[in-house]
């Protein structure tokens, strides 16, 4: 697909013994690739293999990677810390005994600070490399969720750039029309003006069809009109092809501008100027997608 966004949102989520892992993945438009990661602490080793994953998925856009990792509360609710429920008992023993408190409750002792979901933290290692298997696992569905709403945000992204050129292309040729026209109507505009200033003097046809021609040379557009149609054929060639298109058809957004201004600057009728100044409106329509295609 050449058509995809650099805009997207990828979620994945899990559960590896007693914590729940979060990915979260969004990306926005870039020059080039930007990948940006915000790791909990204990787990910056898994830069490397998030760069490594971002960069065979995607050649554009800034990249932000999140892992948020916590205690399962399905897993932490049966855990309990038996040691330190003995220890409050013991502790407290010589209280009740004086009479200076009440016997301790079981579910007075569950509220105590700790004694919920307060399992060991040290884990093995075979229980370490099992969380960062699935932790690399859940990255990439991550990163294939978010992959997905590109290629989804491309598809409306590419039926926007398809009407811009069908505009492009249909302003450009009534302006081809109208170019055509252009020698005839600058010589009854010099001849409406001197017979305006002098009215009296006998005008030489010849000199005067010399004239006109030498004014329509200078506001002949037909180059810009031929520049337009190839860069329009170019840029459809682009969305409908199977390579990345965004860098090219940045550069084609720049190379439209460029004819459209200069179509206007050489035009000497109001009709063409305000069909350029509509050229220039359609362009900028393409313009503002072309930026956010990888």
């Amino acid at each position: 697909m050449s058509v995809v966004s650099m805009t997207g949102f990828g979620r994945a989520e899990g559960v590896e013994g007693a914590l729940r892992w979060i990915w979260e993945a969004r990306c926005v438009n870039g020059r080039g690739l930007d990948v940006r990661t915000r790791l909990p602490a204990g787990f910056e080793a898994l830069e490397a293999p998030v760069r490594e994953a971002a960069q065979k998925r995607m050649r554009r856009g800034s990249l932000q990677v999140s892992l948020n990792i916590r205690k399962d509360e399905r897993a932490a609710a049966g855990a309990i810390n038996l040691a330190l429920v003995d220890h409050l008992i013991a502790a407290g023993a010589p209280y009740v005994a004086a009479g200076k408190a009440a016997p301790p409750r079981w579910d007075g002792l569950l509220l105590a600070r700790g004694v919920m979901g307060a399992e060991s933290e040290d884990e093995s290692p075979e229980a370490r490399a099992a969380l960062e298997r699935a932790l690399i696992a859940g990255l990439d569905s991550a990163l294939a969720a978010l992959a997905k709403t590109r290629e989804q945000e491309g598809e409306k992204t590419k039926a926007m750039l398809a009407a811009a050129l069908t505009r492009i292309e249909a302003l450009t040729a009534q302006a081809r029309d109208l170019a055509a026209a252009q020698p005839e109507a600058m010589l009854e505009r010099i001849k409406s003006r001197l017979a305006g200033l002098a009215p009296d003097i006998q005008l030489d046809q010849q000199r005067l069809a010399q004239e006109a021609a030498l004014v329509a040379a200078r506001a002949d557009v037909r180059e810009e009109l031929d520049r337009l149609t190839a860069h329009a054929e170019e840029a459809r060639a682009l969305i409908n092809g199977a390579e990345s298109a965004g860098r090219r058809l940045d550069f084609l957004s720049q190379e439209f501008n460029r004819e459209a201004n200069t179509l206007c600057s050489k035009s000497s009728d109001l009709a063409l100027t305000r069909l350029g100044l509509d050229l220039k409106t359609a362009i900028d329509q393409m313009r503002e997608q072309a930026a956010n295609v990888e």
